[in-house]
Formats: structure tokens, C-alpha cells, sequence
């Protein structure tokens, strides 16, 4: 059945990480009425400088937060 796929930056704790997976298993059995152990969730976590919106990445525009502030 389903085969949820999350990228995410880096930076999460294991505990916030597991609510994501529970959240995410939980809606795939309401809404297309998955069977529990027929569901796969995969959290791949971004390291910062991997991850690039508008030619920046998170690292570099938090470099830029830190250095304005």
C-alpha cells in the first residue's frame, strides 16, 4: 500500500520526528484506508547546506539571519 516519502532539513528531535511518523501513518489509515502494517513512512533528513530554495541554501540563509542580527 502507500509509501509516504518525507524529506526534511536537519534539525528535528527524535521525539518531533516520531509525532511526523505517527501523524502521517495515522492519515494514510483515515483517509485511504491503508491497513497499518501495509504502510511504509521513510524521514529522510537534509543536512542545510543540501537544501536550496531561491539559489540559497538553509545554511546560508541562516548565516545571513545570524550575521543581520
Amino acid at each position: 500500500m502507500p509509501l509516504i516519502d518525507i524529506s526534511i532539513a536537519r534539525g528535528r528531535t527524535p521525539e518531533q520526528l516520531r509525532a511526523l511518523v505517527d501523524a502521517v501513518h495515522r492519515a494514510a489509515e483515515e483517509t485511504v484506508d491503508a491497513k497499518s502494517d501495509a504502510i511504509t513512512v521513510i524521514v529522510r533528513e537534509i543536512e542545510h547546506e543540501h537544501w536550496s530554495r531561491g539559489n540559497q541554501t538553509i545554511a546560508e540563509r541562516n548565516a545571513a539571519a545570524s550575521a543581520a542580527q
